[in-house]
């Protein structure tokens, strides 16, 4: 408002296409006629439209995720970022760019003001925002201080200076809604061998009695994770990416009939096959599916209570236009009561009648093999947690996990973001990873497996030369290995990484056609 009464725009972004319709309702609301949205499901002529009215000056405010940032706003004086920790916020495909990153440097050139906010900030972000008030070059402004007195913190924290803006103590002290962590192993041992403790099993029950709404999420889609022979051991893969087929029930294919009630999906290049009646190495009729997604935790909650209605929201729900915002609609409704889904439900809804979330396997992707591992699953957990007990009503959250010990579940199940920054720094610290350090991550891509290798070694051999020549013993080189997902819709991927104060400096003048150039990654793998 105050961006507008001086004549400015404003640009708000958010993480997800799905977050979308929600935000912009609050914000139409407030300015009736001044609210434009970009997003990539708006046809050609929605979009030309909104862009046409942005760059006129006739669009107060515009709302979208991160490829809004490109609007042409004349005036632009005020940039936000909703939930800024959010993955989505980098482009990862041609043309790349981190969107954080981007809208400081816009805000800083147009002199405009970025709002970053999130409940679980980025480790290195949070860091270097400490240690901008730890030198003095910003100023902690609280919100319950007048707007005075922040104007006077802003000229003394100077230009692009960081500021860390504290939620005053009666909103900072909120009651969140109480975590009960689950031991897993612990139900094994008694004999439940179902997805659902006792525990879970009793609130949803006691939450469904009272007419409220329950999310269910599990950062997992599809009904089986894998297809297994229990005779031979072999595992059914995609032949263009060599990962695990998963288990589609809800979509059997129709021009071949869906196999035995569904297909095989790879979720890296979207390659489709039947569910076959046999082993195809050993012919044995002992095939069968294991592990967990969405789809089976759905079928799970219509088994155990029919009374129930049921959604899911995941990315095989929501691939038409205007899917996000009919399924968030039906729920905020309460024309349906639990809401399954993966993890477009940890990102920032507010859904005042759900008293109850409950997170099936809280320990998907915790052991991944990335520094970056443990900082998402505390964001995911803690997020989705969050959106329990947001109104008068109250509520509680249930994780469910078989490592119940681990410092990561710990944390979140006091939704304690302050310890798990310390504990997380300090293995940052011990391990030489950001904010201690700087990354570049070079990938090289090749359909064949020998190329792809012979290139990435040569290139590697040639920086530790460089950096033997140079005496660069602060900079080192991680690999070259193959990626995690070493295979993807039939191309062979290699990867080197590179860490110290100023690894980018080592590409100077270097030809680097063919790579992939990730300077600062937020994944390793």
């Amino acid at each position: 408002q105050e961006a507008i009464r001086r004549g400015g725009q404003a640009l708000i972004l958010v993480p997800e296409i799905a977050l979308t319709p929600q935000t912009v309702r609050r914000f139409l609301t407030r300015f009736p006629g001044e609210v434009g949205l970009i997003h990539s499901k708006l046809s050609q002529g929605e979009r030309y439209d909104t862009w046409r009215r942005a760059r006129a000056g006739l669009l107060k405010v515009v709302i979208g995720p991160r490829s809004a940032l490109f609007a042409p706003l004349p005036k632009v004086s005020l940039i936000v970022l909703d939930e800024f920790h959010d993955g989505s916020y980098h482009q990862t495909e041609p043309p790349f760019y981190d969107a954080v990153k981007a809208a400081q440097s816009y805000a800083e050139i147009n002199g405009a003001v970025c709002i970053m906010g999130s409940a679980t900030p980025p480790i290195d972000l949070m860091y270097q925002a400490k240690s901008a008030l730890t030198h003095s070059r910003s100023a902690r402004i609280s919100l319950s201080r007048k707007a005075g007195e922040g104007e006077q913190a802003k000229r003394r924290g100077g230009e692009g200076a960081f500021a860390l803006v504290e939620l005053p103590e009666r909103i900072a002290k909120r009651e969140l809604p109480p975590v009960q962590v689950v031991d897993m192993r612990t139900e094994l041992k008694s004999g439940n061998r179902g997805i659902f403790s006792r525990a879970l099993k009793d609130a949803l029950s006691q939450t469904l009695a009272r007419n409220e709404q329950v999310i269910l999420f599990l950062n997992r889609r599809g009904t089986a994770t894998y297809i297994f022979c229990r005779d031979c051991g072999h595992t059914l893969k995609c032949p263009r990416c060599e990962t695990p087929l998963t288990l589609h029930m809800s979509n059997p294919s129709p021009t071949r009939g869906g196999g035995r009630g569904g297909d095989l999906q790879c979720h890296r290049c979207n390659y489709t096959r039947q569910m076959p009646k046999t082993c195809p190495e050993c012919k044995s009729e002992k095939i069968r599916a294991y592990g967990l997604g969405s789809e089976r935790v759905e079928d799970e909650v219509n088994v155990l209570f029919p009374e129930a209605r049921v959604l899911r929201w995941d990315w095989d729900t929501t691939r038409t236009k205007d899917a996000h915002e009919l399924i968030l609609s039906h729920f905020t409704a309460h024309r349906a009561d639990v809401l399954v889904g993966t993890q477009m439900l940890a990102k920032g809804l507010d859904l005042p009648l759900v008293t109850l979330v409950g997170v099936v396997l809280a320990d998907v992707g915790l052991n991944l093999p990335d520094p970056f591992a443990a900082e998402r699953v505390f964001q995911t957990l803690t997020q989705v947690a969050g959106r329990a007990g947001r109104s008068e009503r109250g509520g509680r959250v249930l994780l469910q996990s078989f490592e119940p010990e681990h410092y990561v579940v710990q944390h979140a199940s006091k939704h304690d973001y302050a310890n798990f920054y310390l504990h997380e720094l300090e293995y940052r610290r011990q391990l030489g990873y950001p904010p201690f350090a700087n990354l570049v991550r070079l990938e090289y891509r090749h359909r064949d497996p020998i190329t792809a290798e012979e290139e990435t070694r040569k290139m590697a051999a040639s920086f530790e030369d460089l950096l033997a020549t140079e005496n660069r013993k602060e900079t080192t080189i991680i690999g070259p290995v193959p990626c995690f997902f070493s295979k993807v819709d039939g191309i062979y991927r290699w990867q080197i990484i590179m860490r110290g104060p100023k690894p980018v400096s080592i590409l100077k003048g270097r030809d680097m056609r063919g790579w992939r150039v990730e300077v600062g990654p937020i994944s390793l793998l």
